[in-house]
């Protein structure tokens, strides 16, 4: 009997052996995919009320504010957070200078609007969704709460879609029918391995914002729920929102996320073309 159990226990030891080193040839043949981040400026739109971006912020204040995109690079994956805008209304209303395409701004990363595999919009503001249908080959990704109140219930009331234009609208709505649409379920949902999406600070219904793991860290792409840096380092939310402890609790939380503050991203801050080596006339890598 007392062979018999050592018998056993041997198997045992050496099926556990087998199983860590094939684990370990797993991990060893699969590495966790890390990605290249870039912030693509395609215009500017100058002598924005920062009281606007910063609540509470003095209302003479104004700033040149960066109209931007950003490129995740890596793993066969060519993805888009925010697709910008390029209809001709918003080019009247708002005149940006030194406007170009978003998707043409992308070619100096030698990326052709084909080549994008995903873009994530981060919310359905104009300014960050009006370009969606602009990259032709493209799954987007949503999150699904901000899909259903935009595509409805927003609707109801005048006063309950501000910055959403009706465009931007049906193009969602005809990619989904084209199956062109990913629903984000939530909160914290790897939707590529290596990159996160995380339900925003309420700049709009349920905007979202973007962890990236790369090899300098995770960086977090903040979109809207953080137009500035000023708002992370003076702990301020955002002027547009619709609930400004909830903004910053998200702030917060990118805090946790990122591997450093330095590597937080916010929306609109010409500084970030400034603190990050170029990739472009138009370009920065993030890292």
């Amino acid at each position: 009997m007392g062979v018999v159990l050592k018998y056993i226990k041997l198997v045992s030891c050496l099926a556990a052996l087998c199983f860590g080193a094939s684990a370990s040839a797993a991990g060893q043949a699969n590495p966790a995919p890390q990605y290249e981040v870039y912030a693509v400026r395609y215009g500017t739109l100058s002598d924005f009320p920062v009281a606007a971006l910063i609540k509470g912020a003095d209302p003479a204040r104004k700033l040149d504010i960066a109209m931007t995109v950003w490129l995740v690079k890596g793993d066969g994956r060519v993805v888009l957070v925010d697709s910008g805008f390029y209809r001709e209304q918003f080019l009247k209303q708002w005149k940006p200078k030194y406007f170009i395409k978003p998707s043409e701004a992308l070619s100096e990363l030698g990326v052709k609007p084909e080549d994008v595999t995903d873009v994530i919009i981060s919310h359905m503001h104009w300014d960050h969704a009006d370009g969606m249908d602009l990259f032709p080959n493209a799954r987007i990704w949503l999150q699904k709460d901000e899909y259903v109140y935009y595509t409805g219930e927003a609707w109801q009331r005048k006063d309950t879609h501000g910055g959403i234009d009706k465009d931007d609208v049906l193009t969602a709505v005809r990619l989904n029918l084209e199956g062109h649409v990913g629903l984000v379920n939530g909160d914290a949902q790897e939707i590529i391995p290596g990159i996160t999406c995380y339900i925003g600070g309420k700049h709009t219904y349920q905007s979202q914002y973007v962890g990236v793991r790369t090899k300098s860290g995770t960086v977090v792409l903040a979109s809207d729920n953080m137009y500035l840096y000023e708002n992370l380092e003076k702990h301020l939310p955002i002027a547009q929102t619709l609930d400004a402890d909830s903004n910053l609790r998200a702030q917060d939380r990118m805090k946790q996320i990122a591997t450093t503050p330095r590597l937080i991203i916010p929306g609109h801050d010409p500084a970030v073309f400034e603190k990050f080596q170029k990739a472009g006339a138009r370009a920065v890598k993030i890292e």
